[in-house]
């Protein structure tokens, strides 16, 4: 843990609200493409594996996902061709005790040789209703600092699942130039959406000031609540959803997940976002898209050089050991 970071975290519970930045501990485990985007026009060929402008963050909330889920061959392959397809993809809704799944679940995303690793949080929640998030990301074209990797402490108990922060920079450019950013992966709890939607200012802004000085903070996740109503409460502190996505007769909780960000920091946002079909894209029954998840994958897409002022992470020489 680091010092700094932790008495950071203490200064910004007390000059920004309850919560704090509190370090978790860093997965280090590490185990050694394809499909369309649907976004919100229809389907278009998939982000080209040697592009160098761009990188596409994707959110994913996989309902009630566990060992008997993963079990099923058609489901997990599905959702292993998904998460190729992106830089980086948040992933909530892990219920697994196993500690070996997020692994085992890497090396079947890595199977036809992809280099993909995972950044894993601690369990949050209460009693049974308990859940991780993760990041999975492709370290080809973006790297993560695990020493800037933690779950936001939430010590008045304001929000159900503590959100997980990672910091990443694109590694397809020069690293005096890539793009940094900080992502803040979230789940909303559906039974106290509005009292907790409006806990997520002073998660940002524990992050926007947190030790690492980070810019490009974005939310991402299950916000438990529709797009107009995220564009109200974002709009007042400059935080807009990357799109307005609809793919209507399909899975309706599809229109909870969003991307969220800075109008003015986060420059580096092209305005391409959208959601991945994966009814039509995998020729499923919306019965059989239901037993994967009752959401949608959502995406957006940024250009992969800095367009604000650089964090301290796009500065420094690549330690490989820190980007593990």
């Amino acid at each position: 843990m680091s010092l700094v970071a932790l008495l950071g975290g203490y200064l910004l519970r007390d000059q920004l609200g309850p919560f704090e930045a509190r370090m978790s501990e860093p997965e280090k485990q590490r185990v050694p493409q394809s499909l369309a985007i649907g976004d919100n026009q229809p389907p278009v060929p998939s982000q080209s594996l040697d592009s160098t402008e761009t990188i596409r963050i994707a959110s994913f909330h996989i309902t009630a996902f566990n060992a008997q889920k993963s079990s099923n061959p058609k489901i997990i392959n599905v959702l292993a061709r998904v998460i190729r397809q992106f830089d980086v993809v948040a992933i909530q809704g892990i219920r697994s005790i196993d500690q070996t799944f997020v692994p085992h679940f890497l090396s079947l995303i890595n199977r036809d040789g992809g280099q993909f690793e995972y950044a894993l949080g601690p369990r949050v929640g209460r009693n049974r209703n308990q859940q991780q998030f993760a990041f999975f990301f492709n370290k080809q074209t973006v790297e993560i600092d695990r020493q800037a990797t933690y779950t936001v402490a939430d010590p008045h108990d304001r929000i159900l699942f503590e959100p997980l922060v990672a910091l990443f920079r694109a590694r397809t450019v020069s690293s005096d130039t890539a793009f940094t950013f900080k992502l803040v992966n979230v789940h909303l709890d559906p039974l106290n959406t509005p009292e907790e939607l409006g806990t997520l200012q002073d998660v940002y802004n524990v992050v926007l000031g947190d030790v690492d000085q980070e810019d490009d903070v974005i939310l991402l996740g299950n916000f438990s609540t529709e797009t107009h109503r995220l564009f109200a409460w974002g709009d007042g502190f400059g935080i807009q959803p990357a799109h307005h996505h609809s793919i209507p007769g399909t899975v309706a909780n599809s229109a909870n997940d969003n991307l969220c960000l800075h109008k003015l920091a986060t420059q580096e946002f092209n305005g391409k976002s959208g959601v991945v079909d994966i009814v039509r894209l995998f020729n499923l029954t919306t019965a059989e898209a239901a037993t994967i998840s009752d959401h949608f994958p959502v995406w957006a897409e940024f250009r992969s050089r800095e367009g604000g002022r650089p964090n301290r992470f796009a500065k420094r020489k690549t330690d490989p050991q820190r980007s593990r």
